[in-house]
Order: structure tokens, then sequence, then C-alpha cells
């Protein structure tokens, strides 16, 4: 039933250790993904909105790990902890490429180069589905001409440098979709595309929610992307949610200065070239040496004394629109 919570993520903390230090990369994150929704999460490169995805699908490096919280998945037999299964042991596998599927961001590296395209399809049906291999070549062959790639029949005896960028990316989306998974999150799944591409890409995405009732989650940092897709949208900044609420609240009426600096920093089509464009100044802090409190403060025109003392905590305002800013009332003038 649409609208209702798939997984709920609560909390969560993914610690990243190396040469005896720590990267807080996901530092206390919350939100739920919902049936027959999308849910946009955004913010700026390294701000912890991939390694949110790979906390929930358990393919984290070797040196990170699940610190706090937790990552609940209402199946029809009851609630599961992903965060406290084994990263590779058979019950995450089995959850793993079924219910949840990931399209990753280059589907070059996520593509094996010596398996023929439709044997990696097949390979994922045969994995969690009980049917023979000419089934699983039969259904693979099916996904790739629903994915609209051409002349299907030769392609899937193809391999992935045969393909172009965006043959190999409905490829990938094709696998994602192949056991017809609950939730599908999509790490960026556009990038280095054009934009015709992208545009059928998204519109496959969607297609594929509203005949399934599939839960997306995807991952972005392209604002306009975020205002043609987005049914909920997650804004995070250094591994923290700053930001949340459906799409209207958040676009319509954001409250934190670091959300409205990102739509501010984006062109609006229509208003020619002399539109003033506002880039967000300075950069992210070293993420081994943060500030004290609000993560956001060494950017901020609104920053004060308490800003940078502690982290402010989530209010919630109307609906479920919630921000985390000592400021947001001075903001939002």
């Amino acid at each position: 039933m649409s609208g209702e919570s798939v997984i709920s993520v609560r909390n969560i903390k993914t610690y990243f250790y190396s040469e005896n230090r720590c990267n807080r990369a996901v530092n206390g994150v919350s939100f739920e993904v919902k049936r027959g929704r999308t849910l946009c999460v955004v913010g700026e490169s390294g701000c912890g909105k991939s390694v949110t995805a790979s906390s929930i699908m358990q393919l984290l490096p070797r040196l990170a790990r699940i610190e706090e919280g937790e990552i609940i998945y209402h199946t029809e037999n009851g609630d599961v902890d992903l965060s406290k299964l084994k990263r590779n042991g058979k019950e995450m596998r089995q959850y793993r490429g079924k219910d949840i599927a990931m399209i990753f961001q280059d589907p070059m590296t996520a593509l094996n180069p010596v398996f023929k395209v439709g044997n990696q399809i097949a390979e994922n049906i045969i994995q969690h589905e009980h049917v023979s291999k000419a089934e699983a070549k039969a259904r693979a062959l099916e996904l790739l001409k629903q994915m609209g790639i051409p002349e299907p029949e030769k392609r899937i005896d193809q391999y992935p440098h045969e393909y172009s960028g965006g043959m190999r990316q409905r490829a990938m989306i094709a696998m994602a979709m192949s056991c017809n998974p609950k939730v599908l999150l999509a790490d960026e799944p556009t990038t280095a595309l054009d934009v015709t591409i992208q545009a059928q890409i998204f519109e496959l995405m969607d297609k594929l929610k509203k005949e399934h009732d599939t839960a997306v989650v995807l991952i972005t940092h392209d604002m306009g992307v975020v205002s043609e897709m987005a049914d909920d949208i997650l804004v995070m900044y250094m591994g923290n949610v700053i930001e949340s609420g459906t799409a209207r609240e958040v676009l319509k009426n954001p409250k934190h200065p670091y959300t409205k600096a990102l739509l501010a920093s984006i062109p609006v089509l229509g208003r020619g070239k002399d539109q003033k464009i506002n880039p967000i100044r300075g950069m992210t802090p070293n993420p081994h040496n943060r500030p004290k409190g609000c993560q956001f403060e060494p950017r901020c025109d609104f920053s004060c004394d308490k800003c940078k003392e502690c982290m402010p905590d989530e209010q919630m305002l109307e609906g479920t629109h919630m921000v985390r800013c000592h400021n947001w009332e001075e903001a939002d003038k």
C-alpha cells in the first residue's frame, strides 16, 4: 500500500577508520522510505549520501562500520534490522538484489567486464528465484526490451564494453529491477549521461515505481532532477540531515540557509545569460577536523555564538517539515 514505510532508518552512524583517524561520514541520520514514493537525498559531494545507501545495502568498505542506530526493513514476516546482519551472510544476500536493489553511480565498474550482460542479469534472477537458465535468459531479454535497448536479441550476448554509457546504465537498471524489488536505491544513476538519456532513465524509474509500487531512494546533487522526481526530500550536510519534508514543503518554503543556498545556486530556465548565480561561499570542512557546533556555521550568513558551540536540535515545523538550525527564523525573513 502506497505511503507505508518499507525501511525505517533510525539514528544511523557510519564511521570510516584509517591512519588512526575517524571520519564520521554519517553521523546520526533518520528517515523513512515509503512504498510508491520517491525520496530524494540531496547535498554536496562528501555529505554522506552514498554512504547512507551503502549502509542500507551493507556494502561498506572493510574499514567502515555502522557504530549505532537501526535500519529496520519491514517485511511481511516481521521487522528485520539490516544493520545487525552479517555483511555477506546468507540472510543479507537474500535481501540484497531481490527485495532491495541498487543502481550504482558508475555502471562500467559495477558490471563485470568478462561476463556477457545478459548472463549477469540472468544470474541475479537465478540467485533469487527458482527458474531455469533458459527462463532467466528469456526474462533478461524481456527486461532489456523494456529498458528500450536497441536490438536486444543481439545485445544480450554482448559484453559491457560493447555498450554505450546510456545502454550500460539501462542494463544496470534492468538488473536492479529483475526481481521487482520493494526498494530501489539509485546513486546518481545518470552521471555522465547526455540529457535525453537522463530524461528517459528518470521516466523509466518513475514508470517502475508506479507499476510495482516500488519505493525509490534517489541520490543526487541536481536540484532540477529533484524538483521533477521527488515526493519527499532529505537535505544532507557533513553526515547530518539538516532539513527534510515533502517536495512541496522543502522546495516551496526552504528554511535552512544551506537549502536556500543550494536552490539559489542553480540557473533558472528562461531568465537568460544575465541571471545571477550565487555559489555557496567557502568549502566543506575537513571531515577529520570538523567545527565543534553546527557543521555549516563557517559558511553561513546567519551564524551566531550558539552555532559555534552546539549542533542544533531537530525542529518540526508544519506537516512533515523538519529543520536543524538555530537561526532558521532569522534566515526566513
